[in-house]
């Protein structure tokens, strides 16, 4: 479990294909502090520690999390938002965030504002569920950040909503790499997931 408050920006140190999987190697400030079995979000995906050397860590994104997240386009050198895992007893200050990804959309537009960015995204072929999932002013996890949704509408398979990321949001996430038509990874609010489920029923 996750709150979407990212703790620092890692760097992809190494990639290797391993029979359908990726090998991932990240540089972090908190390697130090991991231990082999803990869970880290990347890019808002849950990863298990697997070893660590020096300030590199090793973990492994299985096939399924390569065909469901932008893992697979991962590049050496490339800057990648990392979480550890929920410590009870501390402030929630995002949202809760299994790491679980749900789809993911394309950056379609970047506004620079006064003291803020709005970023616009696209999901396509999103299924009917989940236009229902994102509503104006609710939770969402783009790339392991947990922000408020903006001004969403759904049109046929397509869903398109905003964005606003704020200074400190902007310096210290890989926002600020983000560019148009690029890739990220979505986790809908577990909550709304949950409720939707058991209306469905």
């Amino acid at each position: 479990m996750f709150t979407g408050i990212i703790e620092s920006i890692g760097k992809i140190n190494s990639l290797i294909q391993k029979k359908g999987n990726l090998a991932i190697g990240v540089e972090s400030t908190f390697t130090k502090s991991l231990k082999v079995g803990q869970s880290v979000a990347h890019n808002g995906v849950c990863l298990t520690v697997e070893s660590k050397k020096g300030k590199i860590y090793f973990v492994t994104a299985v096939k399924e999390t390569l065909l469901k997240t932008n893992l697979g386009s991962l590049i050496k050198g490339q800057a990648i938002n990392l979480e550890r895992c929920l410590k009870i007893g501390v402030r929630l200050d995002g949202h809760f965030v299994q790491g679980h990804i749900d789809t993911t959309a394309s950056c379609k537009k970047i506004v620079a504002e006064k003291g803020s960015w709005l970023f616009t995204f696209e999901i396509r072929n999103a299924k009917s569920g989940e236009k229902k999932l994102l509503i104006n002013k609710g939770s969402v996890c783009i790339n392991g950040v947990a922000l408020t949704v903006i001004n969403p509408k759904a049109k046929s398979s397509t869903i398109l909503f905003s964005v606003a990321i704020i200074p400190h949001t902007f310096k210290n996430t890989n926002f600020k790499n983000l560019r148009v038509s690029d890739k990220v990874n979505i986790e809908f609010d577990v909550l709304g997931k949950y409720i939707q489920q058991i209306i469905s029923k």
